[in-house]
């Protein structure tokens, strides 16, 4: 099993399709690693050797933000937002939608399940 930035990556996959385990790397990423790694699209993990899953390691060290790193980036915009008191930092604090849905309906995945009101029925 392939270990790439701190992540195992599937063996019997393709490796365009199993770098995409990697938290920041998603189609396009993937494809472009390949090519400059210079490996073919369907040559699978398990297949590679290890000077090859070295290269690709470096290629991604060197050109992309990944996993550890992107998700402390992501956590840091977020916070500044909310030290802002912007009007997405305080959405984010109320924990609902930030990009302009609706939430008179829907929105349960942000507001999470929803709370019976006492006294409604009649």
């Amino acid at each position: 099993m392939a270990r790439i930035a701190g992540v195992n990556i599937p063996t019997n996959k393709r490796v365009e399709i199993a770098l995409r385990y990697i938290h920041g790397i998603g189609p396009k990423k993937a494809r472009d690693i390949c090519e400059v790694v210079n490996i073919p699209a369907e040559r699978r993990v398990n297949q590679l050797s290890d000077a090859e899953v070295a290269r690709i390691r470096e290629t991604i060290d060197s050109d992309h933000m990944v996993e550890g790193d992107l998700r402390r980036e992501i956590a840091m915009n977020i916070k500044r937002l909310m030290d802002l008191g912007c009007y997405r930092g305080l959405r984010h604090r109320r924990g609902l939608p930030v990009r302009g849905q609706r939430t008179h309906t829907n929105a349960r995945t942000r507001k999470g399940p929803a709370k019976a009101i006492a006294g409604k029925k009649k």
